[in-house]
């Protein structure tokens, strides 16, 4: 299915650019082009066909389906509505209110707020192209776990004290929402836009994840890996998620990232362990959540995420030999 896109990259490396399979340069171009025109065909397709689906289902639908449940069925619908409604950074502060007004559980909400930027259908199709169904089956589960877990923890804590104060006052959620279309052409319209918008967010990003795995795909020596990021580096899973902290992308542009490290012999735990904190943890996603949450609440929730990403890491290196 995806052979078109090798083929496509040997015709304009080799062919068209000249360039020889055996070089660095030669490559890492190849590694570029292949994964460049694989990723946005796959964003396209992806992203339409689940725009579709969201033309019935908008935020304020979601809040609609955890009001009423219990702590736990909220936790696991929460983090299954996250894996299916990836939304970004941006929108977590408007959804964070929305969720607290419609009267769902801390836990529940922050639940959501893990899954959603770490599990979207879009980065489990790359996942799964790129890196195979083992990986991503790896990566989808451990994305729930973290998430039901982390909102069970939260609300366990009662935590609701170290939200803003303002958060409880407000009694509009300014969640942006799909309008519920009916016709089917109203709907591919809207899925057409929701292509429009992700892609035209995010392609910078796919561009420097998939630039940045071509040179390490072609260029950096297997033996650096070996040495700082491999199993025998006991200290390789938390200076990964560290290393994801200052890091701001989104899953679609880590994957490739990901690719070339697990080709240069990087653990597995290692590179799960890097996507998540990229994807969950980076600096920019704390500074727009400090708006609703108070400093404390803030490191409670940046604490358990670090936590959680190095064991996961540490685990699935221990099993994954």
């Amino acid at each position: 299915m995806f052979r078109v896109f090798t083929w496509l990259a040997d015709r304009l490396t080799f062919g068209v650019l000249g360039l020889d399979a055996a070089t660095r340069s030669g490559s890492a171009v190849h590694f570029f082009i292949e994964d460049v025109t694989k990723i946005f065909a796959l964003l396209v397709t992806v992203i339409f066909v689940m725009g579709l689906f969201r033309s019935a289902l908008s935020p304020t639908r979601v809040r609609t389906y955890l009001e009423g449940r219990s702590r736990w069925a909220a936790y696991f619908m929460a983090v299954g509505l996250g894996a299916v409604t990836p939304f970004c950074s941006c929108s977590s502060v408007p959804l964070f209110i929305g969720f607290v007004e419609a009267g769902i559980p801390l836990g529940a909400t922050m639940a959501f707020l893990i899954a959603s930027p770490m599990i979207n259908e879009v980065a489990v199709a790359l996942l799964l192209t790129l890196l195979g169904w083992k990986l991503t089956a790896l990566y989808v589960a451990t994305g729930l776990v973290v998430g039901v877990l982390g909102g069970a923890l939260i609300d366990g804590l009662g935590l609701e004290r170290w939200v803003e104060d303002y958060v409880w006052k407000i009694r509009v959620g300014a969640a942006p929402t799909a309008t519920g279309h009916r016709s089917m052409r109203a709907r591919a319209v809207f899925a057409w836009g929701e292509v429009s918008e992700i892609v035209g967010r995010i392609w910078m990003y796919v561009l420097l994840g998939v630039g940045l795995g071509a040179a390490l795909h072609g260029f950096v020596p297997e033996d650096f890996f070996a040495r700082w990021a491999g199993a025998g580096n006991p200290l390789a899973v938390p200076l990964a998620v560290v290393a994801g902290v200052p890091m701001y992308a989104n899953a679609t542009g880590i994957v490739p990232v990901a690719e070339a490290l697990l080709g240069k012999g990087v653990p597995v735990g290692t590179v799960l362990a890097l996507m998540m904190s990229v994807v969950a943890l980076s600096l920019p996603e704390m500074i727009i959540l400090r708006k609703v949450l108070k400093a404390r609440m803030l490191g409670v929730f940046a604490g358990y995420l670090a936590l959680a990403f190095v064991t996961v890491g540490y685990l699935f290196n221990a099993i994954w030999l």
